[in-house]
């Protein structure tokens, strides 16, 4: 039988040739001699991976109709849920539920928030509220109300950095974009062997620190090793060392480098008056000694105890305003004018330690601007406490000083090898390895 010329061979011929064209055309697409199965098996794991959700706090986002928001000043938790179609009754309830884990009274304005739903038709699923870049806390809206605390996996790095002033550290420092805590620990560690609040252009510093990091971002810095302020007097260290009796900075010689009064009560600020028994009163118009150091400061700031005491008035009158008078032992007594408000708990009989708050920087009482006035008692007479040489700290018992000895070496030549950049207001900042010299403590092996 003949179809249109074509014999019945012929179109077996035909039919074969297709036949070996298509396996071809397989063998070639699933990739030559290899197992087929093998490749679908490749193909479909690399699908899965691919297809692996993103996540929102741990919620696949593909499920969810997310809102994010910061809670505003006086915003209630019904202001934010009542437009997602949470009722109150639900509100009142989580309110109770949660109390005991994280309390939606802690809620605070300038923090971040999300909202997860499933169906907008419906109330939220779940609202996820941020209260510091180390945690958040996911309440549940639905069937089951209930909250859940979460922390972020937090690794410490150690960091060195380094500088030259050319107006002051703070510039130098926050310009170059680290984090202001780390110049607190910097003022902490040498603030009675380096005078920050008058720091000279040329002045270098050479840091060596944790920094804590979520996911390989920066949020945080934990505790400065070391570091060495060099100025005109020359290099001043500080190391940091711990152990069963010891803990805080410490000088080369194993003295420690925090003495029996802070240098100031405030950080982060600068002395607008001195201490002056001829001073020309910006209010009253004539001269009126001045027996206190101004240090000028943002409304809020806090005040520290600049030693260990006990107050012995918390009170008003109109020239000092709010202040607080402290007693430290039988020789001083300290005194900090013109606060805004007293912290909670402080009140005459109440004992504090150095460093503690007791009150925020205002400008109540004869004040120009926002400032505390500072004034430092030595056997009931005022004096200005930036001249006086203040009792020194207890030194290091002589068996803990080998220890110490070689706790310092391992980090002194770490601190010496930090370069100072060439250019001006330029920071350094590097992963660096510690060595491991004969001797290094547990707490820095374990990082």
């Amino acid at each position: 039988m003949k179809v249109k010329g074509i014999s019945r061979w012929q179109s077996y011929a035909i039919t074969a040739v297709l036949l070996l064209f298509s396996l071809a055309f397989l063998n070639f697409y699933l990739g030559g001699n290899e197992s087929p199965d093998s490749d679908i098996g490749e193909l479909n794991e690399m699908t899965e991976e691919e297809m692996e959700p993103e996540l929102h706090f741990g919620f696949p986002a593909d499920s969810f109709h997310i809102f994010k928001g910061v809670i505003q000043p006086n915003q209630f938790l019904s202001n934010i849920l009542l437009p997602h179609k949470v009722p109150y009754s639900v509100i009142a309830e989580l309110e109770e539920a949660v109390k005991d884990v994280y309390s939606v009274r802690r809620l605070r304005s300038g923090r971040s928030y999300s909202i997860l739903n499933r169906d907008t038709t419906n109330s939220a699923d779940y609202i996820i509220y941020q209260p510091s870049v180390y945690s958040y806390v996911v309440y549940s809206l639905r069937d089951s109300l209930y909250a859940e605390i979460h922390q972020y996996p937090v690794d410490t790095v150690i960091r060195t950095g380094a500088g030259e002033i050319e107006h002051s550290l703070w510039l130098a420092m926050t310009r170059n974009g680290m984090d202001p805590a780390l110049i607190s620990r910097m003022e902490d560690a040498l603030a009675w062997t380096v005078d920050f609040y008058h720091t000279q252009k040329g002045d270098q510093f050479k840091l060596f620190y944790e920094e804590r990091q979520i996911d390989g971002k920066p949020v945080g810095v934990g505790r400065l090793l070391g570091a060495n302020y060099i100025n005109r007097s020359g290099n001043n260290y500080a190391i940091y060392y711990e152990s069963d009796n010891y803990f805080g900075y410490f000088d080369l010689e194993g003295l420690p480098m925090r003495r029996a009064f802070l240098r100031a009560p405030v950080r982060y600020t600068r002395i607008s008056s001195g201490y002056n028994p001829r001073r020309f009163h910006p209010v009253l118009r004539r001269i009126r000694p001045h027996l206190g150091t101004d240090y000028a400061a943002p409304h809020g700031t806090e005040i520290y105890a600049v030693a260990d005491g006990t107050v012995t008035r918390a009170a008003y009158n109109s020239g000092n305003g709010n202040y607080v008078k402290i007693r430290h032992d039988r020789v001083y007594e300290t005194q900090y004018l013109h606060m805004s408000r007293f912290a909670s708990g402080i009140s005459p009989g109440v004992r504090v330690r150095q460093g503690q708050v007791i009150g925020y920087v205002g400008s109540t009482g004869l004040a120009t601007g926002p400032h505390v006035c500072f004034r430092f008692w030595k056997n009931g007479v005022q004096v200005d406490h930036l001249r006086e040489n203040l009792p020194p700290p207890d030194p290091m018992a002589e068996e803990e000083l080998p220890f110490y000895f070689a706790h310092r070496d391992s980090i002194l030549p770490i601190i010496d090898a930090i370069s100072i950049p060439e250019t001006l207001l330029q920071l350094q900042a590097a992963t660096v390895q510690v060595p491991q010299p004969s001797y290094i403590p547990e707490w820095l092996k374990n990082l």
